[in-house]
C-alpha cells in the first residue's frame, strides 16, 4: 500500500497508544527512526484510507499494508469459520499483530498478541509488564476478570487484588492500583 507500511503500522497503533503513555510513545518514536509528525501523517493515511471509496476493506487493507501474514490458521467459533493471521511488528519483537477474519475477510478482531517463543515471562499478579505484556497473558492471572470497556481499541483486566490492567490494541498499557479505602470514622 503506497505509504504504508509495517513500521507505519506501528506509527497508527502508536496514536492510540499516546492518549494513555505519551511517555513510552515518544520513547518508541526514535526506535522506529520516525518523528511525531511522520506518525501523524501514518495516522491520517490510514484514516483516509479507511474513507476512501476506491480503498480495500478490511482484511485485504490490513493485507495491502502489512503484507502477507507470517502465520494463518484456519479456526472454528460455534458455527463460523473464522481465520487467524498473524504479522510481526518491528517495534514489539515479543508480540505480534493477530487479524480474526470472518467470511469475505471481514474484520472480526484485531490485537498484539503473544509471539511465539517470546521471552516475556507469564503475567502474575503484582507482576505485570507494561508494553510487554498483553491481553490474552493477563487473562490467565487466577482471578482475573476481562471487562470490556465499550471502546474498541481499548481492554481492561480486573484482578483480584484490585487492580486494574488497562490496554490499547491489546499491549499493557499501565496498572491502576486499588483506591486506598479510608478508615470508618
Amino acid at each position: 500500500m503506497r505509504g504504508l507500511a509495517r513500521r507505519e503500522f506501528c506509527l497508527v497503533l502508536l496514536r492510540r497508544m499516546a492518549d494513555l503513555r505519551p511517555d513510552l510513545v515518544a520513547d518508541a518514536l526514535p526506535r522506529l527512526g520516525a518523528t511525531r509528525a511522520e506518525a501523524h501523517a501514518a495516522h491520517t493515511r490510514w484514516q483516509a484510507l479507511h474513507h476512501a471509496p476506491r480503498a480495500p476493506r478490511g482484511l485485504a487493507l490490513r493485507t495491502a499494508v502489512l503484507g502477507p501474514p507470517e502465520e494463518l490458521e484456519d479456526r472454528r467459533f460455534g458455527d463460523l469459520d473464522v481465520q487467524v493471521r498473524r504479522w510481526p511488528l518491528p517495534l514489539w519483537p515479543h508480540a505480534w499483530w493477530e487479524v480474526v477474519s470472518g467470511p469475505g475477510g471481514s474484520v472480526l478482531h484485531e490485537h498484539l498478541a503473544r509471539a511465539p517463543g517470546s521471552p516475556v515471562p507469564p503475567a502474575r499478579a503484582g507482576d505485570l509488564r507494561v508494553w510487554e505484556h498483553v491481553l490474552d497473558d493477563v487473562v490467565r492471572v487466577p482471578g482475573a476478570r476481562s471487562v470490556d470497556p465499550g471502546v474498541v481499541t481499548r481492554w481492561e483486566v480486573h484482578l483480584a487484588g484490585g487492580e486494574r490492567a488497562v490496554f490499547v490494541w491489546g499491549l499493557l498499557q499501565r496498572v491502576d492500583q486499588p483506591a486506598m479505602r479510608r478508615a470508618p470514622t
